[in-house]
């Protein structure tokens, strides 16, 4: 059955069609891109594998290019190993290349798990490069055929997704026996590249751009993004009850703040 987001979408992919095609162009092998990105944001900085510190899950070819999941996992280091405190996303062939950058709070030998959902507008290498604490970037990578995300029409009606900006949920699965939260913040992350289809102008921008997650007193994580989350951001999580609550702060790119407390099970506090 099509829906009207669908619809919606393949008549978007339809008008770009040019840079769909030239999505077909790229391929895993092609680094021209991340030459200068890597500049950009490491410098001359060495980058190692991932192997040990960081790895990366994402579908080869996304079911829908606005929300891709993805996957980090960092490992369990022994004591006295380097540790992994902070990951850089990047999606090479975005208009915004830097998705976000996710920088631990409370960091043990554990090991630690987080996902999110992003746009990716073109075939693209998708990297998550992470640092240590002693300084050190080590980097896993994957390739994601996907086109048009960031140009994909936002789901919801633009007066109701305004009306819901800022609201969050907070929920554990401490029933199935998992050690995992997550936090949805409802907002309608625009890219500033959709175009309204009956004034066929382009939406303006108006994203979150920064995130904190905080249980009682202690940083679980911060984020500080560009335009290439998804529509109602979700951030899956490792996390251990301990009775504290949760409090989750998000500033977006008109300024505003949002700020909600929870008990530590999820419920309002």
């Amino acid at each position: 059955m099509l829906t009207k987001r669908t619809l919606l979408h393949a008549a978007v992919l339809a008008l770009a069609a040019p840079a769909a095609l030239r999505a077909e162009i790229n391929t895993p092998e092609n680094e021209d891109s991340w030459k200068s990105l890597r500049t950009q944001f490491f410098g001359d900085r060495p980058i190692g594998a991932g192997d040990g510190f960081i790895v990366l899950n994402a579908p080869t070819r996304a079911e829908d290019a606005a929300l891709v999941p993805i996957d980090l996992m960092f490992p369990a280091r022994g004591a006295g190993d380097d540790r992994v405190k902070a990951v850089t996303l990047i999606v090479d062939e975005n208009p915004m290349p830097m998705v976000a950058t996710l920088q631990r709070g409370r960091i043990d030998k554990g090991p630690f798990a987080f996902s999110l959902r992003i746009r990716v507008n073109s075939y693209s290498n998708v990297r998550a490069i992470a640092e240590t604490e002693s300084g050190a970037l080590h980097m896993a990578r994957v390739f994601v055929k996907a086109a048009g995300g960031c140009s994909a029409p936002a789901g919801k009606d633009p007066e109701e997704a305004r009306a819901a900006a800022g609201k969050m949920r907070f929920r554990t699965f401490a029933a199935t026996g998992r050690d995992e939260a997550q936090v949805q913040i409802r907002h309608p992350n625009y890219s500033g590249m959709q175009m309204d289809q009956e004034t066929r102008l382009y939406t303006p921008a108006w994203y979150i751009v920064a995130v904190k997650v905080l249980q009682g007193d202690d940083l679980l994580f911060s984020m500080e993004n560009g335009i290439s989350l998804s529509e109602d951001p979700t951030f899956r999580f490792t996390y251990r009850a301990n009775g504290a609550p949760i409090r989750v702060e998000a500033r977006d790119s008109r300024g505003a703040e949002f700020t909600r407390v929870f008990s530590g099970n999820g419920d309002p506090a």
